[in-house]
């Protein structure tokens, strides 16, 4: 229970909160929460990227006090979506909380084309097979708290059930589409269980499953903290006029030199000014933009 004075929606997963009342955790024990302390990370969506607009003034606490943000993306069946990738980055340097990308469905599709996609930016990863170890992305968790997002039928809650045996999250299938069904309904914090051959004695680390989202509305972050996601194009603007909007109707603006140059893939510029564009009411953020000539094109 919270505390009145708290209000409704005061406290959200991830946060550490003060108690009073039987804090035992047996059957049938009653504890009031009537403290919470100060976030040192907050991670936040809204539904839209226009400010101006009621879905994107409506911001919505994601998870508080993480450390780490574990974009899911399939490698198939979905098919890849850069266009949400690069807002979940956006969306971590703003929060000041390190990306990690999990690509899932690695016995489906290679990961060449995403990876060539982000390989200015050094992003780390790990490749998840249904049957692969899943060592390497243990360690990455371990002594973190990790909130996990993506889009419905990215594999994600297969992949909690197999972190935590014990979770039994629900899961689904993908459609005819190629849209994932919603089954993780809340978020929620597991305890990673402990590696009886990892040969330590660090802490596992928690997962935060959330779920499945169709967009990451950035409404809340500032048209100049949207080059956080983009640090291939930063170098570029040192060069442009002062108070250039970065746009593709910016004559003099650097970026169209610096990708024509060869120092970033175009489609990072594109994916760029797409996000511009939004923030002023141009496109839909919850519907993906398609290129039929880049199958890893879209939000």
């Amino acid at each position: 229970m919270r505390a009145r004075e708290l209000g409704r929606k005061s406290v959200v997963v991830g946060d550490r909160v003060g108690l009073v009342g039987d804090t035992s955790g047996a059957p049938g024990a009653l504890a009031r929460i009537v403290r919470i302390a100060e976030r040192r990370s907050v991670l936040r969506r809204t539904a839209e990227d226009d400010a101006t607009t009621a879905e994107g003034r409506l911001e919505r606490v994601v998870v508080a006090n993480a450390d780490q943000l574990v974009i899911v993306s399939a490698l198939a069946d979905p098919p890849p979506r850069t266009g949400f990738i690069d807002r979940c980055l956006v969306a971590a340097y703003d929060a000041d909380i390190e990306p990690l990308l999990c690509l899932t469905k690695a016995d489906l599709a290679g990961p060449e084309a995403v990876l060539g996609y982000y390989t200015e930016l050094e992003l780390p990863y790990v490749l998840i097979r249904p049957d692969s170890d899943l060592a390497a992305l243990r360690a990455l968790l371990a002594g973190r708290i990790s909130v996990m997002v993506g889009h419905s039928g990215v594999g994600k809650s297969t992949l909690v059930n197999r972190l935590v045996p014990a979770a039994d999250r629900a899961v689904g299938t993908v459609s005819a589409i190629g849209r994932g069904r919603h089954t993780s309904t809340s978020a929620v914090a597991l305890r990673l269980p402990p590696q009886p051959d990892s040969g330590t004695d660090q802490d596992p680390g928690w997962i935060i499953d959330t779920p499945g989202v169709r967009s990451f509305g950035l409404a809340h972050v500032s048209a100049e903290s949207l080059l956080h996601g983009f640090s291939d194009l930063v170098e570029a603007t040192v060069d442009c006029p002062a108070n250039c909007q970065h746009t593709a109707d910016e004559a003099d603006c650097a970026l169209d030199a610096w990708v024509a140059a060869g120092k970033a893939d175009p489609r990072r510029l594109a994916s760029y000014r797409r996000l511009l564009a939004s923030r002023s009411g141009e496109g839909d953020p919850r519907e993906p933009e398609r290129n039929p000539g880049d199958p890893l094109a879209g939000s």
